[in-house]
């Protein structure tokens, strides 16, 4: 069975909140044609909504309910992805994106970072609407830690970096908006559930999972001079089998931290849905 079949019978539970953030995110969205049809091309086109998935499933497994606040709250996480996303193919020079041809491809950078900044503000205005000054407060701390990513792996591009360092931006680029996603959820719920550490520990196993494929197949990362775990612990840009093999037990070590912050969780149809999840991740 492949990913996306796995995928989707694990998310299953949860399906019925994710069908609601995927029809929240094109809601409001007024920009000129023919920017705005590629915009909401972007946001219809085919996505693991892994964050949502996660915060839901997180949620539901600490008792807690899936309510608009909710829903209102991921469809802003989502829409921050996708800004990041769109400004990402700019950087990057991208053609495509999920199977489609990127904004910067068709209309020109100037367009595409105006649409990731729209989306953006989109976020932002969701989140004010359900009227938590913290939630606010998190967002931008979280778009500056995001930014602050970026700029760290730019200047280190052609660099080897050492493996705290690496951590850390892994933390920055991904991990964080896990973080955000899980633990504003759980501020809505005022849940009393402390979310962060199995947030940031499932956020950089999430990247590290997704540098060893690119490592084992496209290779665009060390193309572009972006070394990742398979190259630092192989301490060269041509990948030994042990840095693969010591990037799959760093990536088990994540997932396993990960998992044992949900172990004291009632046993539960989302608990599962979770563990599955993590295995996912750790094998694919």
């Amino acid at each position: 069975m492949q990913f996306e079949e796995k995928y989707s019978e694990i998310i299953n539970s949860v399906k019925s909140e994710i069908d609601s953030v995927i029809k929240n995110l094109t809601c409001n969205t007024t920009l000129q044609e023919p920017l705005h049809s590629k915009v909401l091309a972007i946001l219809k086109a085919p996505s693991k909504h892994i964050r949502a998935v996660v915060s839901f499933l997180y949620l539901k497994s600490a008792g807690e309910n899936i309510d608009d606040k909710q829903i209102l709250y991921q469809t802003a996480i989502e829409l921050v992805h996708n800004a990041s996303l769109i400004h990402d193919d700019i950087i990057d020079e991208s053609k495509k994106r999920r199977g489609i041809s990127t904004i910067n491809s068709e209309l020109g950078n100037k367009l595409a970072v105006i649409a990731g900044d729209y989306l953006l503000s989109s976020a932002l205005d969701k989140v004010l609407q359900i009227g938590k000054v913290e939630l606010v407060q998190m967002f931008s701390d979280t778009l500056k830690i995001m930014c602050n990513g970026e700029v760290s792996q730019h200047f280190s591009r052609f660099k080897i970096p050492k493996i705290d360092e690496y951590i850390e931006k892994s933390y920055q680029k991904t991990a964080k908006l896990f973080e955000t996603a899980v633990c504003g959820s759980l501020l809505i719920s005022g849940s009393k559930v402390n979310g962060h550490e199995f947030a940031k520990n499932f956020g950089i196993a999430f990247q590290i999972r997704d540098d060893l494929i690119n490592c084992k197949t496209s290779k665009t990362d060390i193309k572009e001079g972006i070394y990742t775990a398979p190259i630092i612990f192989s301490n060269n840009t041509e990948m030994s089998k042990d840095g693969i093999e010591k990037t799959k037990i760093l990536l088990s070590n994540y997932i396993d931290k990960a998992q044992n912050q949900i172990e004291n969780f009632d046993e539960s149809k989302y608990k599962s849905a979770l563990k599955e999840l993590l295995g996912l991740i750790k094998n694919e």
